[in-house]
């Protein structure tokens, strides 16, 4: 299997002076998801956690919803003409029984925030391929105080991020802000869907009473995989679409972004934050 990290030799400039060194990089690798032994989608990923992101992913894709829906993940041996296993092919099989949805379609609907169908049509596709639809019961309250740490605690588990400065990070924590668990990849939807994957594997799915953390913007695509894992909380730091938004309102996913130290934005979802009543001035 992979290395997670590799060393490349890089010319240094500081103030001037000039020096060589090695350097230490993310490694990058595609990664191909079969399904029952068909190709289905190709992802750039760092290695690691294969069988969780493939899993993972054909959760967002509607095909599992629970550990009972999967029969097992292989990595596909002789994967060159050679006969050389890469081990960068899984072949995910499901149990006898699970319907196959028309991924194809459903993919280049809902999966690609560039594909450009409209955006109508994505959230529908959202919507009703879900099987697990956001419904913490009694609703998450979670203060901004708690929210604002979050970002500090993804930080200081990132351990590759440290070093090599070049990996996205997704994690989960519960309603009183322990993490539960975190991953990284080049790919943000890829450490999200590892996460995901991980969790339907050991029997966690729904995942009804956590907070999604992920590094860097909210994108469609992320709202609408912590809403096909029954999340009711996304957070990131950095900007939502307007698309991401439009799912979360609909869906009933609460969406904070720009959560940078103390202050933060509230997208959709605001009543699961515990905020003090204040009169907005001006």
């Amino acid at each position: 299997m992979g290395r997670v990290t590799e060393r490349r030799k890089v010319v240094r400039i500081r103030d001037g002076v000039v020096s060589t060194r090695p350097d230490t990089l993310v490694t990058e690798e595609p990664l191909e998801i079969r399904l029952n032994g068909k190709p289905l989608a190709i992802t750039m990923r760092t290695p690691g956690d294969d069988f969780a992101l493939a899993v993972g992913f054909l959760v967002s894709e509607g095909v599992l919803a629970t550990a009972s829906d999967l029969r097992n993940v292989v990595y596909c041996a002789g994967a060159t003409a050679d006969g050389v296993n890469t081990y960068n092919v899984v072949d995910v099989q499901t149990a006898p029984g699970v319907r196959i949805p028309d991924i194809t379609l459903e993919r280049n609907v809902y999966t690609t925030s560039s594909c450009g169908l409209c955006g109508k049509a994505s959230l529908d596709a959202v919507r009703t391929t879900t099987r697990h639809p956001v419904a913490d019961s009694p609703p998450l309250r979670l203060t901004p105080e708690l929210l604002a740490a979050l970002p500090d605690r993804l930080r200081a588990s990132q351990r590759v991020f440290d070093r090599t400065g070049g990996l996205h990070a997704a994690a989960l924590f519960d309603e009183a802000g322990e993490l539960l668990d975190v991953r990284e990849d080049v790919g943000r939807h890829n450490a999200v869907d590892k996460l995901v994957g991980r969790a339907l594997q050991g029997g966690s799915l729904p995942l009804s009473r956590a907070v999604l953390m992920v590094s860097g913007r909210a994108s469609f695509e992320l709202a609408q995989k912590a809403v096909m894992a029954g999340i009711p909380v996304l957070a990131a730091v950095s900007a939502p679409s307007s698309l991401a938004v439009d799912l979360a309102a609909e869906t009933g996913l609460t969406l904070v972004g720009f959560l940078r130290g103390s202050s933060m934005n509230v997208y959709a979802g605001e009543y699961r934050i515990a905020l003090r009543a204040a009169a907005a001035q001006g």
